[in-house]
């Protein structure tokens, strides 16, 4: 049975005062009747017609916060992200005040929503008033002010407005509603993501956790002790040795020496070359304990080659004591990009359930991993080969079912047009030597002579044939492949190309993620059940036949890329960005 799909994807306005930095971007939206840095800003917000309707989601670029569909407003006015068309009514909002401001109207009536109609006493309110309220605001405005322990900014929460808006004589229901959404918005960012994560980049597709706004403020508000509550919001695991990571590299850049390498030939070990000064000088920078060096200052001797290969291994290069051009631009990035790399990973693991499952397969693209986790503990782990930066390996979330032994391998016909049609055009017999066959389309079994097609007419973006290849020891796919759902067309395989596995970097698939020892992570999956047996699968491949096996259980799957991980004791490994995604997910933290 062939496999005949992809191996990669192919290609009326009221005035509002003291509340400007709540509606940052869209200016000309948002400021219909002044300057976008005016200190009275006018501004539209969520009024009765929202009310009306409350299961139209407004336009908000944080959809993580969704209408929960039982008739509470759909967008959270508080913030950029959160907004609806208005009218001018009066509208009775939260402690029964009313309101003809229709920001604070709309905000006020989804606070209200999510608690039930509250008397006028200001006791009823979540954050003025009382001594727990008091309390609350005080702990969450202490969380904003750190939010930047987690690569947060607190100017994104206004926090700047917040603390004008609660000094004495201060409109209640400004504070109120100003704190309201403060609050929706960082609760929702600290713990599942400031920004939705298929916005970023083409190449993610995970099913992100969503946050219900009624149930952050029923919770707030039923918490015993606020502070400790806040405190539970943030992803756990390998977490919270990134965010101590993260203070560590603000404080080098603050006081921290830079002195980067220079280009030039390959240093090896044994050479004399006047980069070795400063490569002792770097490593040092770098807080590695660096020997004093010798007789000859310029020699690359065997003390400062032994601190290199431990560097090498750290950040994941090819651990052979050689400077080449990937080494010294590991050694050459800046604490600014160290920085920015943490804060990207701190928001991408904010992205994931807290709780990944019972048995899931994680498989990290950024530093070439995967392991297999059974009832808690990890079960097996291997390496694996991802795609090139050019064919970049996407982040997914899929359940895995099981596997074929023996596959084809049908060329994916952008490979086929670009590749393969190249080597035809010079020799036709070519590929026949390593077991593929020409279909004449992708719908019948038409074998073709590759002698009889005339190669140079074709053109590489209309391939208009089935390139198969045979299974077998050349397979692409080696003797396993696991299929899973996903729309990029991109599954986990065996590889006949076992020498990769050497590599420090190991981007060289066209997307797929290719498993090192494939036997041995079946045969953990089955552990002993179902009568599988390691033994019979070997049988069946060295015979040729195709089998397809189903897990005892499915099992979900992860792929992420994450570039900044914590070891065992907490410290934190750096891997080259080589899909360029961290910054994109900075820059997409910060926009408004």
């Amino acid at each position: 049975m062939g496999i005949d799909r992809r191996c990669l994807r192919y290609q009326g306005r009221r005035e509002l005062v003291a509340l400007p930095k709540l509606h940052r971007g869209r200016r000309h939206a948002l400021h219909p009747g002044g300057r976008p840095g005016d200190e009275r800003a006018r501004v539209s917000g969520l009024g009765a017609a929202a009310l009306r309707h409350p299961g139209r989601p407004g336009r908000r670029r944080h959809a993580g916060v969704e209408a929960a569909g039982n008739g509470r407003p759909a967008g959270l006015p508080g913030s950029s992200r959160f907004r609806q068309s208005v009218d001018e009514s009066e509208v009775s909002g939260y402690r029964g005040i009313v309101i003809r401001r229709p920001f604070l109207a709309g905000l006020l009536a989804f606070a209200a929503s999510a608690f039930g109609p509250l008397s006028a006493n200001a006791s009823d309110s979540l954050w003025i008033g009382s001594r727990e309220a008091s309390a609350r605001t005080a702990a969450l405005i202490s969380a904003i002010r750190a939010s930047s322990d987690h690569g947060l900014d607190p100017a994104w929460y206004s926090i700047g407005e917040i603390e004008k808006a609660v000094a004495p004589g201060a409109d209640p229901v400004a504070v109120e509603a100003l704190l309201t959404a403060a609050f929706v918005t960082y609760a929702s960012d600290v713990s599942t993501g400031r920004v939705r994560a298929n916005r970023v980049d083409k190449e993610i597709d995970i099913q992100q956790r969503k946050v219900d706004k009624a149930d952050l403020l029923k919770a707030a508000a039923e918490a015993s002790d606020f502070a400790a509550w806040l405190a539970t919001l943030p992803p756990k695991g390998d977490y919270p040795a990134l965010q101590k990571a993260l203070a560590k590299w603000r404080g080098k850049r603050a006081t921290a020496v830079y002195t980067p390498m220079a280009d030039g030939a390959a240093l090896k070990p044994g050479m004399v070359d006047v980069r070795v000064p400063i490569l002792r000088k770097r490593l040092a920078e770098l807080d590695f304990a660096v020997p004093p060096a010798g007789a000859v200052a310029d020699l690359y001797d065997e003390p400062l080659v032994a601190v290199v290969k431990a560097y090498q291994e750290i950040k994941g290069l090819t651990v052979d004591g050689v400077i080449g051009a990937k080494t010294v631009r590991s050694l050459n990035t800046t604490i600014d990009e160290r920085i920015e790399q943490i804060v990207a990973n701190l928001e991408r693991r904010r992205w994931l359930p807290e709780d990944l499952g019972p048995r899931y397969v994680y498989v990290n693209t950024g530093d070439y991993s995967m392991i297999f986790v059974n009832e808690g503990k990890i079960a097996f782990r291997s390496q694996v080969i991802v795609g090139t930066p050019k064919d970049p390996t996407p982040e997914i979330q899929s359940v895995m079912r099981g596997f074929q032994t023996n596959p084809y391998w049908t060329v994916p016909q952008s490979i086929a047009g670009e590749e393969y049609l190249p080597i035809l055009r010079r020799d036709p017999n070519a590929l026949a030597g390593s077991g593929f066959k020409i279909f004449a389309n992708w719908s019948t079994d038409e074998e073709l002579d590759p002698n009889t097609i005339d190669w140079s007419s074709i053109h590489p973006k209309a391939f208009p044939y089935r390139i198969r290849q045979d299974s077998g020891a050349s397979n692409a796919l080696g003797y396993i492949f696991f299929p899973f759902a996903n729309k990029y067309g991109i599954y986990m395989h065996d590889t006949a190309s076992r020498w990769l596995f050497t590599e420090g970097s190991r981007n060289f698939s066209h997307g797929c993620i290719r498993l090192q020892n494939p036997l041995d992570f079946v045969d953990k999956v089955f552990n002993g059940k179902s009568g599988f047996s390691k033994e019979r699968v070997q049988q069946v491949i060295a015979a040729g036949q195709q089998a397809h096996y189903t897990f005892p259980e499915s099992i979900t799957l992860y792929v992420t890329y994450r570039t900044v991980t914590a070891n065992a004791e907490g410290m934190p490994t750096f891997r080259d960005d080589v899909y360029g995604r961290d910054r994109r997910v900075v820059k997409a933290m910060a926009k408004p």
